[in-house]
């Protein structure tokens, strides 16, 4: 009994890996409830499965990292990152995206999501990494400045969710 009690205040650790095949419907789920329930993602619709594996395999054959945050074999969150523009001269500059299952926010899936995607993008030679948050997402915001990243814009009402205007903000961390 005593063994049970030690893990309850002591919940499973969130561990970080490469995202897998098997890794798409949980994926799938946190992205479509960010899209039907917040504005961390511009869009409207739900992605569909399909859309979801051609994602993940477009990141595979052009070698973005994509990873998973996930406790026991639960997945609770997801994270990549990839090209910020297609031209030439922002070759040494990556955005990142990160999602985390609702029930998982403000537990560190973010933080050990973020702090992978800023160690892949050092390791691989990348000089800035910049993240495009919605203005409103205080825990985005906030994770993003304990990773050390800076504010360095704020788009007003470029995007239209939930019948209101929401503005734009791009934060950037220099590797």
């Amino acid at each position: 009994m005593p063994l049970l009690g030690h893990c309850q205040k002591n919940p499973m650790k969130i561990e970080i890996r490469p995202a897998e095949k098997d890794d798409l419907d949980a994926m799938l789920a946190i992205y479509n409830d960010a899209i039907i329930n917040t504005t961390a993602v511009y869009d409207y619709q739900p992605r569909s499965r399909e859309l979801q594996e051609q994602w993940l395999d477009t990141k595979q054959v052009q070698r973005w990292p994509v990873f998973v945050a996930h406790q026991g074999v639960s997945v609770v969150g997801f994270g990549s990152f990839g090209p910020f523009r297609p031209w030439p001269a922002y070759q040494y500059t990556v955005e990142n995206s990160l999602y985390v299952d609702s029930a998982h926010r403000r537990k560190g899936a973010g933080r050990s999501l973020l702090d992978s995607l800023l160690q892949a993008a050092q390791t691989a030679g990348y000089h800035a990494m910049v993240a495009g948050i919605d203005a409103t997402n205080e825990g985005s915001l906030a994770l993003h400045r304990k990773a050390g990243f800076q504010l360095v814009a704020h788009f007003r009402e470029v995007g239209w969710k939930f019948e209101r205007w929401l503005d734009l903000v791009f934060m950037e961390k220099l590797l």
